[in-house]
């Protein structure tokens, strides 16, 4: 994938929808691209998150342990899916163990690259603020209407 078909694919992720082609330059440019054979780890459940990646090709099945020390599917993801967004941010565990169903390749963005963007762009950092202030404010009114459900 050439570094502008990386900068499309970024550009329609809804943390990086909005931003200008420099900042998303910025990213596609510094991020680490990965092949990851089918059957291989991408990450496991509850291991440091230091970076996110973006699924650029293949799949990923996104698995959990349940209490018994059994295997649950959550999810699969394909190509443009952000995995482990809020590790760009702040120190987290990965919720989920992404395993490879095919041969796939992903890009690798770190928390200090991520930081780098919003240091160099402080209208890249308003927008992200924005968005997080309003992805909370929809947790918050779901919680609250569960709430209201079971009470």
């Amino acid at each position: 994938m050439a570094l502008t078909d990386d900068i499309r694919l970024l550009s329609h992720l809804p943390l990086f929808q909005g931003m200008g082609d420099e900042q998303l330059r910025l990213i596609a440019f510094g991020a680490d691209r990965r092949h990851i054979a089918a059957g291989q780890t991408l990450f496991r459940e509850k291991s440091p998150a230091e970076c996110a990646y973006v699924v650029t090709g293949g799949s990923f099945e996104l698995t959990t342990l349940d209490q018994k020390g059994s295997s649950r599917v959550e999810a699969v993801v394909q190509p443009g899916t952000l995995l482990s967004e809020l590790a760009l941010v702040t120190l987290v565990e990965r919720k989920y163990t992404a395993v490879a169903l095919e041969d796939s390749d992903v890009i690798r963005i770190t928390r200090s690259l991520f930081h780098r963007l919003i240091e160099e762009y402080p209208e890249a950092a308003r927008l992200i603020e924005s968005r997080v202030r309003d992805n909370f404010n929809t947790m918050a009114k779901q919680a609250a209407a569960m709430l209201y459900r079971f009470s």
